[in-house]
């Protein structure tokens, strides 16, 4: 399976394309600094070197060509400014489904955020805006015709993976290890779960695949 991720050097897509990797899986990470491309060779990942938020889908699309899967781990970082919030982690998103259309891929997962809806509409605030952006790129995947899944991990932690998680349309809060959200993402593109489903994550007292299972 050929998996595109954009965001690829980004913490919980470099543990995915290990993953995917040692699956026997093709991982391939979009980034926009080529300095980046050992660290997702190491990995056993490719590089597509571009600018998500200087491209357009007929470009994309090309980059797209055969794959399988395309999953949206991007962002623009906990130090961007407010700006960057819409036009990476809503337009990015965006631009990924475009592409993906226009490539003839149907699968497509989003890491999303907890709360996303919840956002203040009147505030200027970074994180408000955040939330917004993710919601409304989430709101926007699930209006097409795709095999989408939109994954809304809780507070992320470096902490080793558990395998052991809580998936539910809401689950109250809660902290997540970023490698267990990238085992969870595995899963999904190897199993087809989670089809057409929305859900938030964090740590729990169940396997991945009982926690999908009772969505």
């Amino acid at each position: 399976m050929k998996v595109v991720v954009a965001g690829g050097h980004g913490q919980i897509a470099l543990i995915l394309q290990r993953l995917l990797a040692e699956a026997g899986h093709e991982p391939m990470g979009i980034v926009r600094n080529p300095d980046q491309a050992g660290d997702l060779e190491r990995v056993g990942s490719r590089t597509i070197v571009l600018d998500l938020e200087h491209t357009d889908p007929e470009t994309l699309a090309a980059h797209l060509d055969g794959a399988d899967a395309v999953v949206f781990a991007a962002g623009g970082g906990p130090n961007s400014g407010a700006a960057r919030k819409l036009t990476m982690d809503r337009d990015g998103a965006i631009l990924l489904a475009d592409a993906a259309q226009a490539a003839g891929i149907r699968r497509y997962l989003m890491v999303s955020a907890i709360g996303a809806d919840d956002y203040d509409p009147d505030s200027e605030e970074v994180f408000q805006l955040y939330l917004r952006a993710k919601s409304e790129a989430d709101a926007n995947l699930r209006a097409r015709d795709l095999d989408w899944t939109v994954v809304r991990p809780g507070g992320l932690t470096n902490d080793p993976a558990t395998g052991l998680v809580r998936a539910a349309s809401s689950t109250g809060g809660g902290t997540v290890p970023r490698a267990d959200v990238a085992a969870l993402l595995t899963y999904i593109l190897e199993s087809g779960a989670a089809r057409r489903a929305q859900f938030e994550l964090v740590s729990g007292d169940r396997s991945i695949a009982e926690a999908l299972a009772g969505l």
